[in-house]
């Protein structure tokens, strides 16, 4: 059994901080769960534009206001308490923050911990040592 608080993680290795948003990991890889689980805040004002080719995420939202652009779509989608979203299809997408957004997300592979987006918005599959994982870096 795993019991953990959003306090006990604040501020440790599995609360990772970028220029537009705050995820805290409250499950990880290294949890053995098959998924991880983050609480995730995008802040208001913002737009971060994401693109998860080796990720399956589904996305809760709890709080706040926004929207969500389905690039391959060209749909725009309001964001608010009660919505989910998943990108099953590892679409390219961008989320723009009204308000805070906090946002309860599930990834399968699950992360690490230690993935950061890169240029084209997408996080590479890790080892749990940190280092690329086979196919991490295909198109």
């Amino acid at each position: 059994m795993i019991v953990r608080t959003l306090e006990s993680v604040v501020g440790t290795d599995r609360e990772t901080v970028a220029e537009t948003w705050t995820s805290r990991r409250l499950l990880l890889r290294r949890d053995g769960l098959g998924f991880s689980l983050h609480d995730t805040v995008v802040l208001a004002g913002t737009e971060t534009t994401m693109w998860y080719r080796h990720h399956v995420e589904a996305v809760y939202c709890i709080e706040g206001n926004g929207e969500l652009e389905d690039h391959q779509a060209g749909e725009t989608h309001s964001l608010g308490p009660g919505t989910l979203y998943v990108l099953d299809g590892h679409e390219r997408h961008t989320v723009r923050a009204t308000t805070d957004l906090r946002m309860i997300c599930v990834f399968d592979p699950p992360v690490t911990g230690r993935e950061t987006h890169g240029d084209d918005g997408s996080f590479p599959l890790l080892a749990e040592d940190g280092t690329d994982r086979p196919g991490s870096t295909d198109a």
